[in-house]
């Protein structure tokens, strides 16, 4: 895609796609003040964790990681039955709004193609995180699965927070630090229109896409 191109969808989506009363920090505020304040609901039902039941944190960062990995490589850039609306949305959406010679949003609106929509969030929490959590909570104890909840929406929070971070411009101070520089790289490589679809599937850390051979750097 050239410059030009991309600036011509850019200005095809807002007309198409972002309300007319579309207010980016408001969805911002709606993704970390809801999912925020879920976290430290979920934080506050805790009670006298043994040292075993913390190990429920690392291993929901794994699965977390996991589903990311799965989500963005499967049904993000596949048509998969009953989920056009993913494919569409990342696939047909975002990677045309971003390329890797277009990273940085242009204005708060753009949020809009970076942030999840609140269809979306609830599809991954009931894809993901809900039946695990029921069938921990049975399984297990009620620590072990307020834990899972919550390492969970932390997760998806610090997820939201470095893709936000990913197309930020370059003057930013957020997008200046060194840990967002490295991941941002990885990022943009995947937004290259070439590899997207074969290379860089994790988003935040790129833990699966080391065990799957997908990393490329």
């Amino acid at each position: 895609m050239t410059a030009d191109s991309t600036a011509s969808f850019r200005q095809q989506y807002r007309r198409e796609h972002i309300p007319a009363g579309y207010k980016g920090w408001l969805h911002l505020m709606f993704t970390f003040g809801i999912g925020g304040a879920a976290l430290v609901a979920s934080v506050l039902q805790l009670d006298q964790v043994r040292p075993t039941e913390w190990l429920a944190v690392p291993l929901t960062f794994l699965y977390a990681n996991f589903a990311e990995y799965w989500g963005h490589r499967g049904p993000m850039h596949h048509l998969t039955r009953g989920l056009r609306l993913v494919y569409e949305r990342h696939t047909r959406q975002h990677h045309r709004f971003f390329t890797d010679q277009a990273m940085p949003l242009d204005e708060l609106r753009d949020l809009r193609a970076v942030l999840f929509p609140p269809i979306l969030m609830t599809f991954f929490i009931t894809a993901f995180a809900v039946p695990v959590g029921l069938l921990i909570a049975w399984a297990t104890t009620a620590n072990v699965a307020w834990l899972f909840i919550a390492t969970s929406l932390a997760y998806f929070l610090n997820y939201e927070f470095l893709h936000m971070a990913y197309h930020l411009p370059q003057g930013h101070p957020v997008a200046g630090l060194p840990i967002i520089g490295r991941l941002k790289r990885l990022h943009q490589a995947h937004h290259d229109p070439r590899l997207m679809a074969h290379y860089n599937f994790n988003i935040s850390y790129p833990v699966c896409d080391w065990i799957f051979g997908t990393l490329r750097k």
